[in-house]
């Protein structure tokens, strides 16, 4: 049973935390967090924060937090933004990789091997625009599936 969601990007303050609160939405008997590989200090990215109110996601009590041993291993289902992401957790806790997969998987836009979500940190307005949009499609997509398979494993 699928219970316990870990989500994690880099920072921990732009993919992750949206991605967090917009899967969340609707999952009422799982539980959705969010961490960062090279996670520092501070909150959800300015422009990410105000194109997720615009959705109704209020972000504003997000703090970046570290991945770690514990969250991970609290985790059953862990999802990441990129598959160098994903080959990071396996070289450093290579216990979880069975567990991890990309949040972008079920995307239909892109290739099996080109699905990463990038990460639109320090870029232009419209990258930022593009990765939200991205998210929420595959938000959307993980939720359906989770959904569908009434919590049970989707892997």
């Amino acid at each position: 049973m699928t219970k316990r969601i870990l989500i994690v990007c880099t920072g921990n303050i732009c993919r992750s935390p949206v991605a967090a609160a917009m899967l969340q939405q609707g999952l009422t008997d799982i539980e959705v967090k969010s961490a960062g590989l090279a996670a520092g200090q501070g909150g959800v990215e300015p422009r990410i924060a105000a194109l997720a109110k615009a959705d109704g996601y209020d972000l504003s009590q997000h703090q970046a937090k570290p991945v770690d041993r514990n969250l991970l291993a609290n985790a059953d289902l862990v999802l990441v933004m990129s598959a160098k992401q994903r080959q990071l957790i396996a070289r450093t806790w290579p216990e979880m990789l069975g567990k991890t997969l990309l949040f972008g998987m079920w995307r239909t836009d892109k290739p099996i091997d080109d699905r990463d979500i990038p990460d639109p940190y320090q870029r232009s307005d419209e990258v930022c625009q593009l990765v939200y949009d991205t998210i929420k499609t595959a938000s959307f997509a993980w939720r359906e599936k989770l959904l569908d398979t009434g919590s049970k494993s989707v892997w």
